[in-house]
């Protein structure tokens, strides 16, 4: 049998690898890391929203790719549906993926404006009016499931719509973007997870960096 892996980018700056990364922990199946080199044309691509299509991470299971991060994690759901990447009552179910399709699909003024990059803090930085909207609306989303399901995570127990709003939380650190107490509480949770924990450690060994992601604008 084929070994399962996940094909990864930068630790430090890349969302669509750590949303893989998380679902692929929390879904408790055995999977190698293959690191793409943060030169490569596609990986570069991805984590500088230059490239149509996502192609990493990728998911190779039993000789069959998935890399779609909302692929991933619907697969990963059907391989382990004991591991609660999506809720098991049907209305959470349908929440979840509506809230994970926002993210995935919307949010470019955030992305734009405040590239993922664990390694970097740049303190009172001023954020432009159009990602301060995407801003209002995350955490919107996020005091509203906070609030229906009860918390500690989005829908209760941790799931993959945390894997998927986790690099939001990073940026919201690294940009020192001020948060109502509920969506600040929530940041430091999803910061507390041991998987975002052994991300970030790894994160902060990486020596390459993309100069385009490293000037404060």
């Amino acid at each position: 049998m084929q070994p399962t892996t996940l094909t990864i980018s930068s630790k430090n700056y890349s969302s669509w690898s750590l949303r893989g990364w998380l679902m692929a922990k929390l879904s408790g199946i055995e999977f190698e890391e293959i690191a793409v080199d943060p030169d490569d044309a596609v990986a570069r691509a991805e984590i500088l929203l230059l490239s149509p299509s996502i192609l990493v991470p990728c998911l190779s299971y039993e000789g069959t790719k998935i890399w779609d991060t909302l692929a991933i994690g619907e697969f990963l759901n059907e391989v382990a549906p004991n591991a609660g990447l999506l809720p098991a009552d049907r209305m959470r179910r349908a929440r979840s993926r509506s809230i994970c399709g926002e993210i995935h699909s919307g949010f470019t003024s955030l992305r734009s404006a405040l590239p993922m990059n664990l390694k970097a803090h740049f303190p009172n930085f001023k954020v432009w009016s159009k990602a301060r909207g995407d801003i209002a609306r995350v955490t919107q989303i996020w005091r509203e499931c906070l609030d229906a399901y009860g918390g500690p995570y989005l829908f209760g127990a941790i799931s993959m719509a945390d894997a998927m709003y986790a690099p939001v939380a990073t940026r919201f650190r690294t940009y020192d973007v001020q948060l109502d107490e509920t969506s600040q509480a929530y940041c430091d949770r999803i910061f507390a997870w041991p998987a975002m924990q052994e991300w970030i450690a790894e994160a902060q060994l990486e020596k390459d960096e993309i100069e385009e992601l490293e000037v404060e604008f």
